[in-house]
This record gives structure tokens, C-alpha cells and sequence, in this order.
């Protein structure tokens, strides 16, 4: 295998796990199927073109991602999220509706065309003998951070040890004195902040547009059918499988032939696997 087919892996293995982590918070610990995930990486797309017609400085665009998916999170947690915990098919309708009011609301601001975002970083490094992109290692390693210090904060944390309190019994954890309401709420925020920054990240690499999420959607999805639910563990494996397979196979022979085959998985582990590959139990 090339260096360069390694670092493909390696940046398409980074990318769609950063657009991932959200929906398994959201999906995995608050049984919440939301069809908007990839609209809250549309957002984060977004957010450069937002702070140009601001006439922010270029520094703004993190806090400008961060501020608006918070704000669009927190105002739909507040309004109907919250009525649907752990109601997966009433919630996989109402998010599907949200995702198509948030695409409308996007084209009627900046319309149905393309966008285009500058790189943040120019240049190459020199790695694994041959020349690569600089954000794209950038972004690798920090997403590489990002997962270590989450991972780390999850398992030694008493927020993180509350929210697994939460997901085993929320009924004992209430009693036990845990704001399980507040928790699901900063819970749903945080995942759809976290898909807000893969979309900021991934803007410069695609073509922005209004339509953009539905592909992040269905990938991650796939991601976390084939890894399973309740653990980072399961969505590294999930992760690594789908973007893996994805990027050699088009590599190799062509894009269609990479979305067919992990296509074809997730039927397979959806049919014999439902659980996926790796599930707490």
C-alpha cells in the first residue's frame, strides 16, 4: 500500500469519525435517531460563508460554527427533542422534518448553489515519501487528540460516569440525584456541536451546499450499524471499517464501487448483526 493511499485512509478514517462521534452520543446514549445530524454538518460548513458576510475576521470562524449549531441545538432540544428520548421512531420523523426546515432555511439564505471555502493551511509536508496536504495532517492529528482526551474524560470524569448512569437506569439515576433532563440536553448539544466542527473542518476539502448532509448522514449511520452503539471502541471499529473499505476500494477502482460495498456490509450486519461488531452491554 502507497503512502499516499495510507494517508487517504487516514484522513478518511479521521473525517468521518469526527462527523460520527455526534451521532452515536445522540443516538447511542439518548436514543434519539436524528435525521438532522448532517444538516448540523451543513451548518458547520457554513460557518466560514456566515462569518465572510459577517465581515468577521477569518479567527471567527470556529466560535461562529460553535455558537450557531449551539444555538439551533439548544433552541430544538428545548422545543421538541426533549418530549422524544428513547422514542427512536417518533424522533427518527420529527428529525427528518427538522433536516428538511433547516436545508430551506439555508437555501433561502445564501441559495441552492455551490460554495467554495479557502484552506485555513497551504502547503505540504513531506511524510511516508511523499508530499501531502499540511491541513489534511492537521486535521488527523487533531482529531487523534480529540478522541484520546474524550476517551479519557468519558471513563474518569463524574460527568462522563453520570451520563453512563443515565443511559443504564435514568429512572434510578434521577433518584440518585442526577438532572437527567440537563444532561440529555447539554448531551444533545455537545453531539451536534461535534458534527457542527466536522463540517467547519470538511468545508474547505467539498462543495459546500444545502444538500451536503444527507451523504455524512448516511455514512455515519453505516459507521455505527457496523461498529454498534454504546462505546468508542465500537465506533473506532465502525469507523475504520466503512471509511477503510471505502477509500481502498475507490482507490483501487472506482468511488461507485466503494459506496456499493459498504452498502452491501451494512445490509449484511443490519441481517445477521444487528448489534454490530463491538456493543456494551
Amino acid at each position: 500500500m502507497s503512502g499516499v493511499m495510507i494517508l487517504n485512509l487516514l484522513w478518511q478514517v479521521s473525517t468521518l469519525a469526527i462527523v460520527t462521534i455526534g451521532l452515536a452520543i445522540v443516538f447511542g446514549q439518548l436514543k434519539i435517531m436524528n435525521m438532522a445530524h448532517g444538516e448540523f454538518v451543513m451548518i458547520g460548513a457554513y460557518a466560514p460563508i456566515i462569518t465572510t458576510v459577517l465581515g468577521l475576521p477569518s479567527w471567527a470562524q470556529f466560535p461562529v460554527c460553535l455558537t450557531s449549531v449551539a444555538l439551533v441545538a439548544w433552541l430544538l432540544e428545548r422545543v421538541i427533542i426533549r418530549h422524544l428520548y428513547g422514542r427512536l421512531f417518533d424522533s427518527l420523523l420529527a428529525t427528518w422534518g427538522i433536516s428538511i426546515l433547516l436545508r430551506e432555511m439555508i437555501e433561502l439564505l445564501f441559495g441552492r448553489g455551490y460554495q467554495s471555502v479557502e484552506l485555513p493551511v497551504t502547503g505540504t509536508i513531506s511524510i511516508l515519501g511523499t508530499d501531502y496536504p499540511a491541513y489534511r495532517i492537521a486535521v488527523i492529528l487533531g482529531v487523534i487528540i480529540f478522541f484520546a482526551a474524550l476517551t479519557y474524560w468519558y471513563k474518569s470524569s463524574r460527568v462522563g460516569t453520570q451520563i453512563k448512569a443515565m443511559v443504564g437506569n435514568p429512572i434510578l439515576a434521577e433518584a440518585i440525584g442526577i438532572n437527567t433532563a440537563r444532561l440529555s440536553s447539554l448531551s444533545f448539544v455537545f453531539g451536534c456541536m461535534t458534527a457542527g466542527v466536522a463540517g467547519l473542518i470538511l468545508a474547505p476539502t467539498i462543495q459546500v451546499a444545502p444538500l451536503m448532509g444527507l451523504d455524512h448522514l448516511i455514512r455515519s449511520f453505516f459507521a455505527l450499524v457496523v461498529g454498534g452503539l454504546g462505546s468508542l471502541e465500537g465506533l473506532g471499529i465502525g469507523v475504520s471499517v466503512i471509511a477503510g473499505s471505502q477509500s481502498v476500494l475507490g482507490a483501487l477502482f472506482d468511488q461507485t464501487y466503494g459506496y456499493l460495498f459498504v452498502l452491501f456490509l451494512s445490509i449484511v450486519f443490519l441481517w445477521l448483526r444487528p448489534n454490530g461488531i463491538h456493543r456494551n452491554s
